[in-house]
């Protein structure tokens, strides 16, 4: 397993277990299974309405001796109708009784949207709360104020593009990780190179391009990227399978990854993408995919008259 070693010298696994769709049911055995083959970075939120099942995973495996505490990398994320300061480590809070941890590793702003406190997901525009009312300024002295008490030892973004990245890079405790839809249809690379130069790790999200996310949130006629010809071309040359040839280029580039399993056979395949090694002819195959497509589009926050139209998410 290769790591990012933190200013302070914390270490986190590059390849980690994404939780996003694991379904009430699996996702704890999803979890403990995980921890069996070795897996040591679990990736969570809050919105994902499964963190109380994962800490019963955890907790059987901390009671049966397979992992402590610190052997882990946990991250979770602060959903959008925590985003006031005072509501910050309410949020955080909720999420490590959840977890049934005494800390997160990581903790991340989900997305730079706010909705009002008594909203999950918003019906109409009345349910959000512009950036001007709630400024992402207020929210990240939040986080850094759950930083200072110990609640979380790192804290970064999730879904922000590069230039509200560069305006929290000034703060006194900046962002150390930014995730974001990373894969070779998508590969971003202004924003990974300028998350770089600025001392952040990127985390990719979706990297083998999101199959299972909802119907609502799939397009006509979406590209398969786990069928793509260069894709399948490669894997065979390496003799492993394309979602494999996928977590080593996220790897490779230079940014940490998190796909999703719950199927024992899948999980064993990912982690060991972790030690695959892909030959520079090989990256730049993969690399000449890019074809800026998003398979998480975020129009999701979209209603008319609303403050939040994705093409300004992404400062498009």
């Amino acid at each position: 397993m290769r790591f990012h070693e933190f200013k302070n010298g914390d270490q986190m696994p590059l390849l980690g277990l994404g939780t996003w769709k694991a379904a009430p049911g699996e996702v704890g055995e999803a979890v403990f299974t995980a921890l069996e083959l070795g897996y040591r970075h679990l990736d969570c939120a809050a919105i994902y309405g499964n963190e109380e099942e994962i800490g019963v995973a955890l907790r059987r495996a901390f009671d049966e001796g397979l992992v402590s505490r610190d052997d882990l990398w946990i991250t979770s994320k602060l959903w959008c109708n925590r985003h006031r300061e005072e509501e910050v480590e309410v949020g955080l809070r909720a999420s490590i009784e959840a977890l049934g941890v005494e800390y997160l590793d990581l903790y991340l702003v989900h997305w730079p949207v706010a909705v009002r406190f008594d909203v999950v997901g918003p019906k109409g525009p009345e349910d959000f709360l512009s950036l001007d009312e709630v400024p992402l300024e207020e929210t990240w002295a939040g986080m850094t104020a759950a930083l200072e008490l110990g609640l979380t030892r790192h804290i970064g973004v999730s879904n922000y593009n590069l230039e509200r990245l560069r305006a929290h890079a000034g703060f006194a405790s900046p962002p150390e990780v930014i995730q974001v839809e990373l894969h070779p249809y998508l590969q971003q690379q202004a924003l990974v190179d300028g998350s770089h130069d600025l001392g952040v790790l990127p985390t990719a999200y979706s990297p083998l391009g999101s199959m299972d996310r909802p119907e609502t949130m799939k397009g006509d006629d979406e590209p398969l990227l786990l069928q793509d010809e260069v894709v399948g071309a490669v894997a065979a040359e390496q003799g492993v399978t394309a979602a494999q040839v996928l977590l080593a280029w996220a790897i490779q580039r230079g940014t940490s990854v998190i796909p999703k399993s719950v199927h024992r056979g899948r999980l064993a395949e990912n982690l060991a993408a972790a030690d695959l090694t892909l030959s520079d002819g090989q990256m730049a195959r993969l690399g000449a995919l890019d074809r800026s497509f998003r398979f998480v589009t975020g129009t999701f926050w979209e209603r008319a008259g609303g403050p939040y139209p994705a093409a300004e998410l992404w400062g498009e």
